[in-house]
């Protein structure tokens, strides 16, 4: 079995990148399983990064992955702020105008995946604009 990477000064354990590398590869895994199919992953534009970006027939959808090792200070689902909601938006809008579309355009919808522990929550249409 192949042996996991440690982080640089924990033996052992793996890295935040590591983890949350982990967590989107899993969350794409487990939306193509629910019938959703993959466009692009870790998409950068000016000021913020998608996830994932997939299609769940003919909409488009923008994924943000949360991880949290437990709900101690709150489930991962609870982490995305409304901030980080405007982030995603400005991100999506932008990537949408990049391939010649727009919200007006493109039947799309923003959904989170969050991974609390064991756990997984698919939040469908979690927020809008």
């Amino acid at each position: 079995m192949a042996q996991i990477p440690a982080g640089a000064n924990r033996p052992g354990k793996l890295t935040t990148k590591q983890t949350g590398d982990a967590a989107e590869l899993r969350a794409r895994r487990w939306l193509e399983r629910q019938g959703l199919s993959f466009i692009a992953a870790n998409v950068h534009e000016r000021g913020g990064e998608i996830d994932l970006i997939m299609h769940d027939g003919a909409v488009t959808v923008f994924v943000e992955v949360r991880y949290r090792a437990s709900s101690a200070f709150g489930g991962a689902a609870a982490s995305v702020t409304r901030s980080k909601q405007n982030k995603l938006l400005q991100t999506a809008r932008l990537w949408l105008a990049r391939h010649n579309g727009s919200f007006d355009t493109v039947d799309c919808r923003f959904d989170v995946i969050a991974f609390t522990g064991n756990e997984i929550e698919w939040l469908q249409n979690a927020f809008s604009l």
